[in-house]
Parts: structure tokens; C-alpha cells; sequence
């Protein structure tokens, strides 16, 4: 028997935690949509949760329910079609419930739309 491979309940308790984030992390989620409901149905693997859906335009105090956001790709491509932000690497490259857009535009027209870290602006 290996003694280095046993775990102390403490560091099994961490390697699961560090597996459930692993697993949740990537999932793109906002207030509603498929990312939610994916990180609900993972998480009532550990937890019993009882899941309601409420429908869009319903008032909530004083908030409505949005419609749903659900994201399945998005990437700026530089002027020689080189994929430089890209969805698929990072879901941080996306500020949930933007708008959809198929155009070529100035790199000074695309600045206006972009957040950074203003420390690192390129």
C-alpha cells in the first residue's frame, strides 16, 4: 500500500471542490439561459435544488425578467482573418446580452465597443 496516495478527508473534500469548479468555471451564465440551467443541473448532483423557471416579461418587484441570453460563438478577427478574441478560449471575452454583429469595421470604430483593463489597453 502507497501511504502517499491516501488522502486526508480534508484534501479529498479540496480535489472535489477543485473538480466542481473546474466543471462549472468554463459555462457561460448571465441572469438566464442555458448556461443557468446547465450549472443547476451539475450543482443538483451535490445539493437537492429545487429549480423554478419564471417566464420573460414577468414583474418581480421592482424588476421584469429579461428575455433569455444564450451565446453559442463570437470572435473578432484581425485584418488578416486571424482569430485574435475568440469566445471559445475565454467566455470573459463576451459581456453577456451583446448584440450579434457580422461586419468589418475600423480598429478605431471596434475600440469604442471594447472594456480592458485600463493598466493593459491592448
Amino acid at each position: 500500500m502507497n501511504l502517499s496516495s491516501i488522502k486526508t478527508p480534508s484534501e479529498q473534500i479540496a480535489q472535489e471542490l477543485y473538480q466542481l469548479v473546474y466543471q462549472l468555471y468554463p459555462i457561460c451564465r448571465s441572469i438566464t439561459g442555458n448556461g443557468v440551467r446547465n450549472t443547476l443541473k451539475i450543482i443538483s448532483e451535490y445539493i437537492p435544488l429545487s429549480v423554478h423557471e419564471v417566464p420573460t416579461g414577468t414583474q418581480v418587484f421592482d424588476w421584469t425578467v429579461p428575455k433569455e441570453w444564450n451565446i453559442k460563438d463570437a470572435y473578432i478577427k484581425n485584418s488578416q482573418g486571424k482569430k485574435v478574441v475568440d469566445f471559445a478560449n475565454s467566455n470573459l471575452h463576451i459581456v453577456s446580452y451583446s448584440l450579434p454583429v457580422h461586419k468589418k469595421v475600423l480598429l478605431t470604430e471596434l475600440q469604442t465597443h471594447l472594456f480592458t483593463v485600463p493598466e493593459y489597453p491592448d
